[in-house]
């Protein structure tokens, strides 16, 4: 039998390992194709888009993280990113690329049945209206543009960013209604640049919040989340 539920395409380059995926996925309604790498994954989707990519990052050749960027450059297809190696530094720079999600190798395939329905209620949920001209996204009272860097306001007039404040208000776009940790925000802000140290993350925020927020004071958009973090919400709470 042919399943017409969501396509997702399994790129690992162990043949086992892609197999139990893909087997796992057809018995949850899945439709499924497996790639054995980078080429093969573009050769399919020179003929298809899937509605999601489950990625392995750790595959010889070509670095998972080069087909993150060049996925997300090319495309708005949601990518799940499996990882064997205990370094956070692929995690978080695979998240700043764009990708939607992770999971450490070997995973949980219910996990990553339940990881998979999550990304895909997110990506058909939030298709925020934008402007046709260049990438933005709304936040509050302003539109980010991703390409210029700064804000602007209904009526055209731009506002710069510093560059920590820019990397968040990506961060919050790439990663709507879910909860960020203090600690994954200060990654992102980029610990190379001073800036990002020298009030904390809840001063950027705030910072931030004066910019975009109708009411700084009881913020709707980039909300609190307590004892955890910060979430950011498109439509407001």
């Amino acid at each position: 039998m042919t399943n017409t539920g969501p396509h997702i395409a399994v790129v690992d380059d162990e043949p086992a390992t892609r197999e139990m995926v893909g087997d796992y996925l057809r018995l949850h309604g899945f439709a499924v194709t497996l790639c054995d790498g980078a080429t093969s994954l573009r050769h399919f989707m020179a003929r298809q888009q899937p509605d999601l990519v489950v990625l392995d990052l750790n595959m010889p050749g070509e670095d998972g993280l080069s087909v993150v960027r060049q996925l997300k450059a090319a495309s708005d297809v949601p990518v799940i990113m499996l990882t064997a190696t205990a370094s956070a530094i692929d995690r978080i720079v695979g998240l700043e690329l764009g990708a939607d999600d992770y999971l450490a190798k070997p995973c949980e395939l219910r996990e990553l049945v339940a990881r998979i329905r999550s990304v895909l209620r997110r990506s058909t949920r939030v298709a925020p209206s934008q402007p046709a001209a260049g990438r933005s996204v709304r936040f509050g009272t302003k539109w980010l543009d991703i390409d210029t860097h700064r804000l602007r306001d209904e009526d055209g007039q731009t506002q710069p960013l510093t560059k920590s404040e820019f990397l968040l208000l990506k961060a919050f776009a790439d990663h709507p209604r879910r909860v960020l940790s203090r600690e994954y925000l200060l990654d992102v802000a980029d610990a190379r640049d001073a800036e990002a140290f020298d009030r904390a993350i809840d001063v950027r925020i705030t910072r931030i919040r004066r910019k975009i927020e109708p009411d700084p004071g009881n913020p709707r958009f980039i909300r609190t989340v307590r004892g955890l973090g910060y979430a950011f919400e498109p439509d407001g709470e």
